[in-house]
């Protein structure tokens, strides 16, 4: 499958009735400050370069960001934060992503284990497993994939299960946290990373200066 298929296939799933109500919900309420925009409000697919040898993946997208642009970590607060870390290091052209067409390129390959946005950021182990097979896909067509960073817990164990179906991990073998590497039985890289959230921005659980260093170690890796 190429890339233009699978997304086309991720954006027309309805198969979680939860999420597909929760979505157009949002997409049709919008929020005050985003009355003027034309809401997505559909599955967001992974975007950036599938030639690159680093994958970013985390959670889902966010109600009013990915779920309102159309573009994961696309038009919020951890957006925001995320590209300025990036650019700084290097692996994106511009400091901002705001939306779909604003010249953003990005030197790896972004993506979400539950490609709508869930209730409280929160998807149910149904809604996980229904998006599995678009994700596995995902990893198939990144022909250089060297390097994975899980950003936040969600992200880094979903990795960990694509793994799974074809060696024999143990998750407890795997602990989550803020820099840890592993290196997986095949010859991926797996990187953790606390999410870009306010919530860990605000209370300093995660620094720009934290992050930097982060990514500059991880890409020793795909150099």
């Amino acid at each position: 499958m190429n890339i233009q298929n699978l997304e086309k296939k991720i954006i027309e799933c309805r198969k979680c009735n939860r999420l597909v109500s929760f979505r157009e919900k949002i997409a049709f309420e919008k929020r005050k400050s985003f009355m003027k925009w034309d809401y997505w409000g559909k599955p967001v697919p992974g975007y950036g370069d599938i030639n690159e040898r680093i994958m970013i993946l985390g959670l889902a997208p966010a109600a009013h960001g990915g779920n309102r642009t159309g573009r994961v970590f696309t038009g919020d607060k951890s957006a925001d934060f995320l590209f300025k870390c990036l650019h700084h290091v290097g692996l994106a052209n511009q400091s901002n992503s705001d939306y779909r067409q604003d010249g953003l390129k990005l030197k790896g390959y972004m993506t979400v284990a539950v490609k709508c946005v869930p209730p409280g950021d929160k998807p149910t182990p149904d809604e996980k497993i229904n998006c599995e097979p678009f994700l596995a896909q995902e990893f198939k067509i990144m022909p250089h994939l060297k390097v994975i960073v899980g950003l936040g817990k969600i992200g880094f164990d979903s990795c960990l299960k694509f793994i799974k179906k074809s060696y024999p991990i143990k998750m407890k073998d795997f602990k989550f946290g803020h820099g840890v590497r592993y290196e997986l039985p095949n010859g991926l890289i797996l990187f953790g990373s606390f999410h870009p959230s306010p919530r860990n921005v605000n209370t300093r659980k995660l620094t720009f200066e934290m992050m930097v260093k982060f990514f500059e170690t991880l890409k020793k890796d795909i150099s």
